[in-house]
């Protein structure tokens, strides 16, 4: 009888089945397969907060088939994920597969890369379910559970109805929305510098030199308290200054060089794998994560079959396996030199909460570069990839050696009382003197950092230098920049909320429900709708969104994974002040509205003035003289000022302008920013191809309000279909893509477009418990 083993996905079961050979089954249980009740509590509370889980809607037919393979094998293996989510599964289908009276065992295997070695090795060392991690699971489902099936109603009283927040979420709103207020009463602060063109009367070099101190006082000074941080604050004394110095000798006083190494980045964790996608790729979290997973269960390399391309995706840990480093630095002294690997490998060191049992996101295999497989991979699988790639690369690389030259250049003395005296332009420029890992690689930045100089001529100290053009230069303090999605992460992190399993599901949930939105910088902007709900828990749950508080839920969840804590005694802690708040807060019986914003605009069917209304699918126009005239129509960027254009990184083919998203009674397309003088429109492109032509497969509207799919080369390609292509390739089938569906309960799922082909994915969040 040959031997089970039980996976999340078919992707990852078609990977493993590949590796173990004929003697094992392996079957996927597409996710979770138990979960809270979606119609009501599921915890009881007077019971020690005790869950009671179902059967998910539509698993059934799953669990039917785990149990019938089950009863026919001599071993069950269930190598689901090694994280807490991935436990939890794992405990639920034991549950359901374990044995009545015959003697088949039940085995728990983890494995953090999907290679042969790694595979059969968890095999040959089988352990049990680890208690802890499925408990602390728990007790987060339970915790944010309680939180979003309490605050829901709360919101629909208050607010308005088909609102939700959660426990993690709520606090990720309140950074986005206090970083807007900061911005919103920050105080610019005017300042001006004076840059000096430059040449050495011995040769025709140039270079710009700014001025760094006047009379002895640096000219801006950022360690001085505040109202003495600037000399030269107006334009007036910037041009007294100037033209004082202007058409004076100067000479280059002392020349200070310093050497210095810069280190390499650590491999990616997820929270940096996300961080660095987002700066690089553009992508979003989300994307990252599902990217990502795909390389880390298997993509179809051709004759090799389904093969593992990195290592599990969600991890805190910066360890690298010794056989890993060892193929890192043959590779690097191949293609770099042996002037490139460090004496030793270089260790980095995780923070305290990381589980060193797993490793960082790497490759997994050394003679699958990204341009080897490149071939087998999309075009956003690739980059991903590729990005992973070097930097692990990188990071077992020789640091880098920068010289940094700085010239002091000080005004030539007039004698007695002249400005000369400590008057001081510096000039700095940065020579690489050995690349190191800069030959591979160099880390994403997430602000415009002031650059460090370009080259400067060779020159010798009291060497006499030429005035080509001096000129003042006007400056502003700037507030903190809004989070993009690389800073939110980045934030969440330092500040303990959520996990890295976690970011991508908060960040995904937040823009769903409308409290923010991207605007043209791709950077979050907190909605009105945001606003009020924040405001609204800051005041009556000030605990529940406190950053500290939730840093500290956090660190009890990893009590409880590390069995230093009992789950129930953090979910009594945490529920007994919160529902004592929740009494208190439900008292207040009136209602908030989100305030009308006049416009200019009037309203074509009875005269009146439109205002801006927020209603449950975002901001909208609407006739002042309601309940009378019920006139309304979208709000439109040309109309009022508070409508923010999207730009998406199309370019117009008629003009070359920037393409925005625009709303019509048809639904969301693509139209020129230069309209009205260029009218071009077209639909936007969900990403896939057409399976009948060449044309991109894109959404319309029908005449009766109902969202479809077609081809963009309408009416000459008639495809059509109700349900939203899924750029994904069927692993069964091969078909060009999936598409997405749901069941009666709701839950999303991803089936194959060929209506004989069974495939079938539940669309796993990146976190169950993040919900409302």
């Amino acid at each position: 009888m040959k031997s089970l083993v039980i996976v999340e996905s078919p992707a990852k079961a078609k990977t493993i089945n590949k590796i173990l050979g004929k003697e094992f089954g392996v079957k996927a249980s597409i996710g979770h397969i138990k979960d809270l009740p979606k119609k009501e509590l599921g915890v009881d509370i007077n019971n020690n907060f005790e869950p009671h889980y179902e059967i998910i809607p539509g698993k059934e037919k799953v669990i039917k088939e785990l149990k019938s393979e089950a009863k026919k094998a001599d071993k069950i293996y269930i190598a689901t994920d090694p994280d807490r989510e991935g436990e939890a599964i794992a405990y639920h289908i034991a549950e359901e597969v374990k044995p009545t009276k015959n003697s088949r065992k039940i085995y728990r295997v983890t494995f953090h890369e999907i290679t042969e070695r790694a595979v059969k090795e968890a095999i040959q060392n089988p352990g049990k379910i680890d208690m802890a991690k499925v408990e602390a699971q728990q007790a987060r489902r339970i915790l944010d559970r309680l939180v979003g099936y309490n605050l829901s109603p709360f919101l629909w009283k208050k607010v308005r109805r088909g609102l939700s927040a959660g426990r993690v979420q709520s606090v990720a709103v309140k950074l986005i929305v206090d970083r807007e207020r900061e911005i919103e009463s920050f105080n610019k602060e005017e300042y001006w510098t004076i840059e000096v063109l430059l040449t050495p009367k011995a040769n025709g070099a140039q270079f710009w030199a700014r001025l760094h101190k006047y009379n002895d006082f640096l000219v801006i000074n950022r360690d001085a308290e505040e109202g003495n941080r600037f000399l030269i604050t107006n334009e007036d004394t910037a041009q007294q200054i100037a033209d004082e110095i202007k058409n004076k000798e100067l000479y280059l006083s002392k020349i200070e060089k310093k050497i210095r190494k810069r280190s390499p980045s650590p491999p990616f964790i997820t929270s940096t794998l996300q961080q660095e996608a987002a700066r690089r790729l553009r992508f979003p979290a989300k994307k990252t994560m599902m990217i990502a997973q795909q390389l880390y269960e298997g993509i179809e390399l051709g004759d090799e079959g389904s093969v593992g391309l990195i290592t599990y995706m969600r991890t805190d840990s910066f360890r690298v396996a010794p056989e890993a480093q060892e193929w890192a630095r043959d590779l690097i002294e191949k293609k770099f030199g042996s002037d490139y690997i460090p004496e030793k490998p270089p260790h980095y060191k995780s923070k305290g909460s990381a589980q060193e049992a797993h490793e960082a996101i790497r490759p997994t295999y050394a003679n699958k570069s990204p341009e080897v497989v490149k071939k087998f991979l999309s075009k956003d699988q690739y980059n991903l990839y590729a990005l992973i790639w070097n930097r692990f690369i990188a990071s077992q690389m020789s640091p880098a050696q920068l010289e940094q030259t700085t010239y002091i250049i000080e005004v030539k003395s007039q004698g007695s009382g002249d400005i000369s005296e400590g008057t001081e332009f510096r000039a700095s420029g940065t020579v690489i003197r050995f690349s190191g890992f800069m030959a591979l690689y160099t880390e994403g930045k997430d602000e415009i950092e002031e650059e460090e100089g370009g080259i400067l001529p060779p020159l010798k100290e009291k060497e006499i230098l030429k005035q080509l053009e001096i000129k003042p230069l006007q400056h502003f303090t700037q507030p903190p920049p809004r989070y993009t999605e690389a800073t939110l992460v980045k934030a969440l992190e330092e500040k303990g909320i959520g996990r890295p399993s976690t970011y991508a599901a908060i960040l995904s949930t937040i823009q769903d429900r409308k409290y923010v939105e991207k605007n043209e910088e791709r950077r979050f902007v907190p909605t009105e709708l945001g606003i009020i709900v924040n405001d609204l828990l800051v005041e009556k749950f000030p605990e529940l969104i406190d950053i500290g508080f939730t840093a500290k839920m956090e660190d009890e969840l990893d009590a409880i994974e590390n069995a230093r804590m009992k789950w129930v005694e953090v979910v009594k802690d945490f529920y007994k002040p919160f529902s004592k708040d929740l009494a208190e807060a439900s008292k207040d019986k009136e209602k908030i509205k989100p305030q009308d914003i006049p416009t200019e605009n009037i309203c074509e069917k009875c005269g009146s003035p439109m205002v801006i209304k927020w209603g449950r699918h975002g901001r909208f126009l609407a006739c002042t003289s309601y309940p009378e005239c019920k006139n309304t129509k979208p709000l439109e960027g040309d109309n009022s000022k508070q409508a923010e254009q999207i730009l998406t990184g199309d370019i117009c083919e008629k003009c070359g302008s920037p393409m925005i998203i625009k709303s019509g009674r048809f639904g969301k397309f693509l139209a020129c920013s230069k309209y009205p003088e260029c009218k071009n429109t077209k639909p936007i492109s969900t990403g896939v191809k057409c399976p009948l032509d060449k044309g991109d497969i894109v959404e319309r509207r029908s005449k009766r309000g109902k969202t479809f799919w077609s081809c963009s080369n309408y009416p000459e390609c008639k495809f059509a279909m109700w349900y939203k292509p899924v750029p994904e390739q069927c692993p069964k089938c091969n078909a060009p893509f999936l598409v997405e569906k749901r069941n009666k309960s709701g839950e999303l799922f991803h089936v194959c477009l060929n209506k004989g082909c069974d495939y079938k994915k539940e669309v796993k969040k990146e976190e169950t418990a993040i919900e409302a």
